[in-house]
């Protein structure tokens, strides 16, 4: 503790000591052990290219070929956290065709891969009996409802008749997420493999949980071979010739139930020999009825309309810069791609591949960022939001009345209590996010039915902050797991050892994050006008004075002028982690720094140890901990850096939030299909080289998807203001890489306009292209 009491006192010390390495201050404590939950990397998820896909609960991630598990990684087809198709590999006699070109359609409805013929030998003898480059093979693919579809297209360029042989091999894990992450199981479910008819091969598992969770894979036309893991296609192509091979996987997951087995069941237990639901008997069906083909082709229509459907009437974007719009065209791409329908609406799932599911503070950031082009986003979030908060005390699950969810799992670990992820409640900032966002939503929509619906979680929610998570009483919201089972850190940056002091010693709990006060000022703030709204005034007067005496006590108790920002957060004793990070930028995003602290924190932030050329860091380089390629310790978020930008626009440090935007850009170029990730490492920017990249970073990421539209925003000024029925643009000014940029459809209302933005030199010229209805533009400084 001594060690600890001198480096917090001395924050230049600690950095000093820190370059010696984490071993000679012994953090023994956080890093001689794997935490758990941890995310294993064997492998780098950026080694070689993956194309993802994904409709409602379920998401592929596919090889550049549109393959599964030809290398050892995170491919496969999964649904509700689980692993249902592990492996898929295309072959012509043997071999892998030749790679010609795989890319995303731009809207993310598909994958398409144009390969051809390698060069093959038929007979074992020295001439080539096929050249290269003879039969092209188109192939498409995409999920819709449950099932992937998978067309795999042919055409021969030869002068001669050709036959060869198409294999396509396959298998089904049905592992959980977490296996695949790195977590390791004592016992699993069986599993068991039959060939169910000349055209169908099922996979069934029947797991610890009693789900039977069971894999179709369909062929056609019928296969010349097929056996439990392989099928094989004999085709015969004149020259010029065409054809089309299907192959659709369908998965689901239902109560077991049992039948007696069958001799053509291969499988560890006859426990696993149980039929599959009747929808896909209803598939097989349908199949003979209507052929592959048939079946392919309505649903890829089907899938367009649908994708058509759910991004109707959005504010779109046009710049002047062609890169940065196929930047802009991937996010909104990735948004709706990750988009989910509850019944609630649609709720933003936060990443693939390793958080494809709900994540309540994902989803409200993404929600905020995306609010001025879609509040559908929000809406959905609300309400599923409040439909899930906890209603009783639950230990396991971090759970306490009034408290919004962090995630949800359905997996077979989940469901058994072996993860505590099934509906688990560890996060801090979830809750007073939520009312932020409720407000926020209804200042830009007017919407007073979702509020009214959803009232009583808000009351709920301001109940927990004042009884639940101010531990102590000191007016505070802190954190502190219930069990060991859970979360150690509970904000964004939750990582095992990402709160610590200036000596690098971790932080004991209670602990009270910087930003998340600044959450709930927010939400108090917000949170009172709703109250006014509804005619509660004794309630508006009381959040407003709370906000007020909050914002007092945050500079009071936060505020460390050594460090020149915000500290990171108090312990359980009250001391401060002197620390400069990211999350001071918070602080400005919500509006609880005092306006005379705004150039310091900002001056920080973009000071060479913070900011790297590419974006602010989440730990600035010196500090004990700093480590560019962890996770929270020294990389860089975009989703961060765009509420950092959101924040400085606010106090109206708008060049710092357009080298923020510019930077993010920047990095944006280097990346595959120019989309943002979830994170990369915080290396110093270097000349002629790009941002290093982090091995097992999420993309596509829901709120890296829709943090250029949070930077636009910012530079831009863009405030809609429902109550005055007016877009209001704040001292709108554009970074060096858009001289031009136009906004079509931003909605309000029943109105709905057309805005053009036009730079020269250092000023932003606005004019309104087309407007219908009454709704008011103004330009403000």
């Amino acid at each position: 503790m001594a060690a600890e009491n001198s480096a917090a006192a001395h924050p230049a010390t600690a950095r000093t000591l820190a370059s010696a390495g984490n071993a000679a201050l012994g953090f023994q404590d956080a890093d001689d052990v794997l935490p758990p939950y941890h995310i294993e990397a064997q492998t780098s998820l950026v080694e070689r290219p993956l194309r993802s896909l994904k409709f409602g609960e379920a998401f592929g991630v596919l090889d550049s070929y549109g393959d599964i598990g030809v290398q050892p990684g995170p491919e496969g087809l999964y649904f509700q956290d689980t692993r249902y198709l592990s492996r898929l590999e295309l072959t012509v006699e043997g071999q892998r065709p030749l790679m010609l070109s795989s890319v995303m359609q731009d809207d993310n409805g598909a994958l398409s891969v144009d390969m051809t013929t390698p060069d093959i030998r038929l007979e074992a003898h020295d001439e080539t009996s096929i050249p290269r480059e003879t039969i092209a093979i188109e192939r498409t693919k995409f999920l819709f409802r449950g099932t992937c579809y998978d067309r795999i297209g042919l055409r021969s360029f030869d002068s001669k008749h050709r036959r060869v042989r198409i294999a396509v091999t396959f298998d089904a894990d049905f592992r959980d997420l977490f296996e695949v992450r790195g977590t390791e199981r004592k016992e699993r479910g069986k599993r068991g493999v039959l060939v169910a008819s000349d055209r169908e091969v099922q996979f069934r598992y029947v797991g610890l949980d009693e789900i039977v969770r069971s894999t179709a894979l369909h062929f056609g036309p019928k296969p010349d071979l097929i056996e439990p893991g392989r099928v094989a296609f004999d085709v015969s192509l004149p020259p010029g010739g065409r054809t089309s091979l299907f192959i659709r996987v369908a998965f689901e997951a239902h109560r077991a139930f049992t039948k007696p087995p069958t001799d053509t069941m291969v499988g560890e237990d006859a426990a696993a020999k149980l039929t599959l639901a009747a929808n896909v008997g209803g598939a097989r069906r349908e199949a003979k009825d209507l052929g592959e083909g048939t079946i392919f082709a309505r649903a890829y229509r089907d899938a367009r309309r649908d994708l058509r459907a759910l991004t109707a009437g959005i504010t779109t974007i046009i710049s002047s810069n062609d890169q940065f719009n196929e930047g802009l065209c991937r996010a909104t791409a990735d948004l709706y791609m990750l988009a989910s329908r509850t019944p609630e609406g649609i709720y933003p799932f936060a990443g693939i591949p390793w958080y494809s599911t709900v994540f309540g503070r994902d989803g409200i950031i993404t929600a905020m960022m995306a609010l001025w082009i879609d509040p559908k986003f929000a809406r959905g979030v609300l309400r599923y939001l409040a439909s899930t908060q906890a209603k009783a005390v639950d230990p396991a699950a971090d759970a306490q009345p009034g408290k919004v969810l962090h995630e949800t799992r359905r997996g077979e670990m989940a469901m058994l209590g072996e993860v505590p992820f099934r509906h688990y409640y560890g996060t801090i900032d979830g809750t007073p996010l939520f009312v932020m966002l409720a407000w926020e939503y209804y200042a830009v929509t007017g919407d007073l039915e979702t509020i009214r619906a959803i009232w009583p979680a808000l009351e709920l929610a301001l109940e927990w902050m004042d009884r639940y998570g101010d531990r102590d009483g000191d007016g505070f919201v802190e954190y502190a797991r219930d069990t060991d089972k859970g979360l150690e850190n509970q904000g964004w940056k939750d990582s095992h050892d990402s709160i610590f002091h200036a000596d690098g010693h971790l932080a004991k709990g209670p602990i009270a994050l910087c930003e998340v006060q600044g959450y709930v000022y927010a939400a108090k703030h917000g949170m009172a006008k709703l109250a006014a709204l509804l005619g509660h005034d004794p309630l508006a007067e009381r959040l407003t004075q709370a906000a007020t005496d909050l914002r007092e006590r945050f500079d009071a108790a936060f505020w460390n002028e050594e460090i020149g920002t915000y500290a990171l957060a108090l312990d359980g004793s009250k001391k401060q982690c002197a620390v400069r990070s990211s999350n001071a930028g918070h602080a400005l995003f919500t509006g609880i720094a005092k306006p005379e602290r705004a150039a310091r924190v900002a001056e920080t932030l973009l000071c060479k140890d913070g900011f790297n050329g590419w974006g602010v860091r989440t730990i600035a380089k010196g500090e004990a901990r700093y480590n560019p390629m962890s996770y929270h310790n020294g990389s860089i978020w975009p989703h961060d850096n765009a509420l950092i930008a959101m924040g400085l626009a606010r106090y109206d440090r708008k060049h710092e939030a357009a080298r923020i935007f510019q930077g993010m850009f920047d990095t944006s170029l280097y990346q595959d299909q120019k989309r943002l990730p979830e994170l990369f490492c915080g290396f110093m920017r270097r000349k002629q080289r790009g941002p290093v990249s982090y091995p097992v970073a999420c993309s596509p990421q829901a709120w890296a998807a829709a943090a250029p539209f949070a930077f636009l925003a910012a530079c831009l000024g863009v405030e809609l203001d429902h109550a005055r029925n007016r877009v209001r643009l704040k001292n709108p000014i554009l970074p060096n890489f858009l001289d031009g940029v136009t906004l079509y459809n931003v909605r309000l209302g029943s109105s709905h306009l057309d805005i053009r933005f036009q730079r020269y030199d250092d000023d932003v010229t606005v004019s309104v292209q087309r407007r219908h209805g009454d709704v008011q533009v103004v330009v403000t400084k």
